[in-house]
This record gives C-alpha cells, structure tokens and sequence, in this order.
C-alpha cells in the first residue's frame, strides 16, 4: 500500500477534488439511468415482482459505484464481513451511521435488503423511484413504520437500519432511538450490529456535500454482536446503544487493515 501524499499538495488537492466530482456524478449518473425504468415499473408490476428486481438493481449499481470510487477515487473498501449475511435469512441489520455513503456500503452486498430511510429522499425524484420499486420504508411515522419492517421482515427480507436516525453528530454514535428495538420486539426477529469506521468523517453530518474528501479514504465494516428477539424493548434500546459505544469509542480504523 502506497504511503498517503503529503497534506498541502496542490496536485493532490486538485485530484481529490476531481475525485470528489467524479463520485459524486457517477452517483447521479446511475440514478438518472435507472429513473426511467424505475419510475413505471413500481406501478405496472406486482409488488411480489417488483421489490426483488428493485433491490437486486440497487444492490448491484452500488456495488459497481463502489468500484468506480476504488478505481478512480482513491477509496479503499473492507466490506467481506458483511458476505455472510447474505443467506442468514429475515435478520435485522442494526448499524451506526458515520456517512452518507453506509446505506450504500451495506445494500452492495445484501441482495434482498430493505432500508428504512428519510421521507425525504423517498420524495424526491432522483432517489425516491428507485427506493420506492424496492420496497424501502419511510421514517416519518412511527408507527407505518414498525408495521411495514415487521411485514418485511415476516417475509423473509433483510431490514437495514440506523438506530441513531439520522448521521451521527457525536461520535462514536448519537443516543438510540426506540424504533430498532420496538422493530425486533414486534417482529421477533434477531438484530445484527454492524460497525461502520472511516479513515476521516467523509460525507458525515458536519461534512459539507461539496467539501473535498481527504485521499486515500478507507472504509472498514465490520460485524458485532447478533442480540436474539428482545423481551423487553425498552431495555433492549439501551443496552444496544451500550454495545456500539463500547464496540466504537476506544477504536480507530487502522489504514493497514483494510483491503485495496
């Protein structure tokens, strides 16, 4: 692995924000191409049809987007733990949520993944088709929401979910929301944690969309304990949240440890 180009470069400040142009376009790219598609066919095919072939798609644009950003944008991507849940059945795939990019790490690699994501991006044109053919879930109303994870989850999907609700403020992660928990009680279905470290906070809340990254970016996710069903949620809440911060606070991603 190549040592990291000394801070300050010009030449190397001029490619990490190219590299930043470049990611970012690619991104809107498969959104726009896959529009057209998405667009009609969340209305003219059955839901039984439609939410495979939309979370299949998903899964292998953000796989093919993550090696756009490995080939051209200095990002180096651990993600092979993340391998063995493909056929670990209906599970509850619980994560922290540093950056933008986590749905996009996780749904790569999980071909019948359904997210629980902001009403907004479900409302917007660019994004919201295609999160709507797959079947992705609102987070606006609590209680459609619980409802429609445990109807996904009776069907055998897998549920990805950030039980901070939205990006993390102070890390190592922000306080939990019930809704994870109050998920898994209702659906009865085990929770899988999911560990999420960069190199720096790219894309993170207090990270501006068009602020350049700092080059070579690395990404490790890794997985953390599987919690059975919980009896009692509200406990269930706190002692997940107790997990990550033990899991997350003394730790920093090493560079050396993740895959090129």
């Amino acid at each position: 692995m190549t040592s990291t180009p000394p801070a300050g470069n010009p030449l190397w400040m001029a490619y990490e924000t190219l590299a930043m142009l470049l990611g970012l376009g690619m991104l809107a790219l498969l959104c726009l191409l896959w529009l057209p598609f998405a667009l009609p066919l969340q209305w003219l095919l059955p839901r039984r049809l439609g939410q495979p072939l939309g979370r299949w798609t998903i899964m292998a644009g953000f796989r093919f987007y993550l090696g756009f950003l490995r080939l051209c944008c200095a990002c180096r991507f651990d993600l092979s733990e993340l391998d063995s849940l493909r056929d670990a059945g209906p599970l509850i795939v619980a994560a922290n949520h540093p950056s933008l990019l986590d749905v996009v790490l996780i749904a790569s690699r999980l071909p019948d993944a359904v997210c629980v994501i902001k009403a907004a991006l479900l409302d917007r044109l660019l994004f919201g088709a295609a999160a709507r053919l797959a079947g992705y879930i609102r987070n606006d109303a609590p209680l459609e929401m619980v409802l429609a994870a445990r109807d996904e989850l009776r069907s055998g999907a897998q549920l990805v979910i950030f039980p901070e609700g939205s990006r993390t403020a102070v890390f190592p992660v922000d306080g939990f929301a019930p809704g994870t928990a109050l998920i898994a009680w209702r659906a009865a279905t085990p929770v899988q944690t999911v560990l999420i470290e960069y190199s720096t906070p790219y894309l993170g809340k207090a990270w501006p969309l068009f602020r350049r990254p700092a080059l070579p970016l690395y990404c490790r996710v890794r997985l953390g304990r599987r919690f059975p069903p919980p009896a009692d949620y509200a406990a269930f809440s706190s002692e997940l949240e107790a997990c990550f911060r033990l899991e997350l606070g003394p730790k920093t991603l090493s560079t050396a440890t993740v895959a090129s």
